[in-house]
């Protein structure tokens, strides 16, 4: 294996302070002093979230309005106050750092129907406000594909805001319906019914460093949010190469991805895929992906972890299947809470995926490594793809340009016979 570092073209610096500062500004004269608002606060590990959210709360109190933080993340934290409230402290979010009370009532009330009879949920404790602002990051959805609408402010208002009931209902009909007309006509429904005074948008880079925040009024969210969900993809990392025998990720989890791994990222749909004998035009093409651990953000909740084919026996036994379970029944993704293949050491796992490869010569691997599918910047990889590299002087059309940063040297197991992290 061989060191290395995509070097991405990412946009200017962003002076958060500054930029949060000037978005705010356009709700002055919006805020009732005294008013009850209630600010949406998701599940992702979002970069800069804790700042935000505590900017948005400061901001909210100088105009006199009394704030106070709603989870906004559907069924996650297995849908109880306690799971989602702990959800929010991983971020920094608690009532202590903000100083604001967390309003962690699971309970939602059903506001409406599309123009089709699609039930539309809200969080019951928002709907009581005086005004409601969400949070949330705008980037591609990882259980749909497409060309204008991702995960971002709508979804945060009908699932995040919906509980799990609104979750839920979103799921099983646009499994059916599809998923971008259900989240349009009921996130209309939401705008129209509930008290919603703005949204906060939030995009970020290859380097997981906040590029961009946007205050979105309500009237312009669905418009708004396109545009946004363009330059959004437009940043998104991807990995080194399109063709690959191996895959090898150190850490997946709901922080990383709602898929546990982004399926953006590594061509695999949450509701199942084949990869040895799958057609090799889907890009990228992966055979095989050995997933090393969870991460403690995740408090157990494996979703996605039927994306790989091999994993490791801690991860597993880390698995709280209560959660789990809860999670993929709620999102109607049976297949991504899977149990693969799994041995006690990496060692194992990375000797048997490459002998389930029925390569000719298993040293000629095109093997990668990453940290996660949220981290794409350093990564490791096999002989085979650094002398493709070298041969093309590191710069590839299509690709981020990749830097080594050591030479070639056997994969480095320690005494237990596990990876060391990547890096």
């Amino acid at each position: 294996m061989r060191p290395g570092r995509q070097v991405f073209p990412a946009p200017p610096a962003l002076d958060l302070p500054r930029a949060l500062e000037s978005e705010l500004a356009r709700l002055n004269g919006r805020i009732r002093p005294g008013a009850r608002i209630a600010v949406g606060v998701g599940s992702r590990g979002i970069t800069n979230l804790e700042a935000v959210v505590l900017r948005v709360i400061e901001y909210l109190r100088a105009a006199g309005a009394q704030p106070f933080i709603v989870p906004a993340m559907g069924s996650h934290g297995g849908a109880t106050p306690e799971g989602q409230r702990q959800l929010l402290a991983d971020y920094g979010v608690t009532e202590q750092s903000m100083g604001v009370p967390i309003e962690a009532s699971v309970e939602a009330t059903r506001i409406g129907a599309t123009p089709d009879g699609v039930p539309v949920f809200f969080s019951a404790v928002a709907l009581n406000s005086d005004g409601v602002m969400i949070i949330n990051r705008v980037k591609p959805h990882t259980d749909f594909h497409s060309e204008h609408l991702g995960s971002g402010l709508l979804k945060m208002l009908v699932v995040g805001m919906g509980k799990r009931a609104g979750a839920a209902n979103y799921h099983r009909l646009a499994s059916r319906h599809g998923y971008e007309e259900i989240l349009r006509h009921s996130s209309r429904v939401t705008l129209r019914v509930a008290p919603i005074l703005a949204g906060v948008a939030l995009i970020e880079d290859q380097y997981h460093a906040t590029s961009q925040v946007a205050v979105v009024l309500p009237g312009e969210m669905e418009e708004r949010e396109t545009g946004l969900y363009h330059e959004a993809r437009a940043l998104m990392p991807r990995l080194p190469f399109d063709d690959i025998d191996l895959l090898v990720v150190d850490q997946m989890g709901k922080n990383i991805s709602g898929s546990g791994m982004d399926p953006n990222i590594i061509g695999r749909s949450l509701h199942g895929y084949s990869a040895l004998l799958s057609d090799r035009s889907t890009r990228p093409s992966i055979r095989r992906i050995f997933v090393r651990g969870l991460t403690p953000q995740s408090h157990g909740n494996a979703v996605g972890v039927g994306l790989a084919d091999f994993t490791s026996s801690r991860l597993v036994r880390g698995i709280d299947s209560g959660v789990t379970y809860l999670n993929a029944l709620t999102a109607m993704s049976l297949q991504s809470v899977k149990i693969p293949i799994h041995f006690e050491t990496d060692r194992e796992a990375v000797g048997w995926a490459l002998e389930s490869l029925a390569l000719a010569d298993p040293a000629g691997a095109r093997v990668v490594r990453i940290q996660n599918t949220l981290s794409l910047e350093r990564v490791e990889i096999s002989a085979s793809l650094a002398a493709e590299v070298e041969a093309s002087a590191g710069r590839r059309e299509g690709f981020a340009d990749l830097e080594f940063l050591g030479p070639l040297a056997p994969m480095r197991f320690e005494s237990d016979d596990n990876l060391p992290p990547v890096g």
